[in-house]
């Protein structure tokens, strides 16, 4: 047996089930083949069931695809069911799936706003009341990933800091809720990742040029597969927080200071670009975005 295959079936997740919400692409698709170098079993929840298929067909260890909207209870409970039928009941959710939308909250549509917050911060709530059952019976673990936007909220992106910050929240309450029964709660706090997200937010001036305003340490893109090793790490390890990169840790002393640095830091910058084009929304970001928006609709 060769050092990689051991290092695959070593460890404390051998042969347990993890379960990753919008596990189609970017942060949530590396961390599930990450997982699987780990030994667990990939439970695969979210929009693009082909893309699941194809994921979890290239994993090597068992894994199952369930296309579901994180935001609808019925369809997540019917997941929940077959991935503890086929899989076993899980020890670990990782609640993963967010979307995105950039622009002025004065011209951002009122249904695609609410969006955002429904998957981000209400999506992460029912994969939390749907697979509490199982984590409470395996004295599992739940991780959140957050974001740098959960410390600092910047402008043009009011629907996604206000969800990740909410997350944040969540996360913690349920921590303190369920501690005593044996369940840890970490949350995952990643700065710029290098998806299509990400990319496709490049392609509109107002927000590359709001991030190109940033410390250089701040608007430094970082690789997918870095990303999913440090939140691999943190469920192996059962981590309270976990941060990428590392000095973010430190955002967390100043938080109370980070909006009017902000503020100050975009306010000359963010009139310099409307006086040059209207700061219309972006739609939402990245293939993911899409296919959240081409979905049919939930039925919460």
């Amino acid at each position: 047996m060769s050092g990689g295959a051991r290092r695959q079936t070593a460890g404390p997740l051998r042969d347990r089930t993890v379960v990753v919400t919008g596990a189609a692409r970017g942060i949530g698709a590396a961390l599930a083949r990450d997982l699987s170098r780990r030994g667990a079993r990939l439970a695969l929840v979210g929009h693009e069931k082909t893309e699941l298929e194809a994921l979890a067909a290239v994993l090597t260890t068992p894994a199952l695809a369930c296309e579901a909207d994180v935001t609808d209870p019925a369809a997540m409970e019917h997941a929940a069911g077959l991935i503890r039928t086929r899989l076993g009941p899980p020890s670990v959710v990782v609640a993963n799936a967010g979307v995105a939308e950039g622009g002025a909250f004065a011209a951002s549509d009122p249904e695609r706003w609410r969006r955002v917050v429904d998957v981000n911060l209400t999506g992460s709530a029912v994969t939390a009341r749907v697979f509490l059952p199982d984590l409470l019976e395996t004295r599992g673990y739940y991780l959140q990933v957050a974001s740098l936007a959960s410390i600092g909220a910047a402008p043009m992106m009011s629907a996604y800091c206000a969800s990740k910050a909410g997350a944040e929240a969540f996360a913690h309450c349920l921590r303190a809720e369920v501690a005593h029964r044996g369940v840890a709660v970490g949350i995952g706090y990643l700065t710029w990742i290098d998806t299509d997200m990400i990319r496709d937010a490049d392609r509109y001036p107002v927000m590359r040029e709001l991030r190109a305003g940033m410390p250089p340490p701040a608007r430094r893109v970082y690789p997918v597969d870095r990303a999913a090793a440090r939140l691999g790490s943190a469920v192996e390890n059962r981590s309270t927080a976990v941060y990428l990169p590392r000095w973010l840790r430190l955002a967390q002393a100043g938080r109370a200071a980070l909006p009017s640095m902000v503020t100050r830091a975009t306010r000359r910058r963010l009139s310099r670009l409307e006086s040059g084009t209207p700061l219309l929304p972006t739609g939402p970001l990245g293939t993911g975005g899409a296919a959240d928006r081409a979905a049919p609709p939930s039925g919460n």
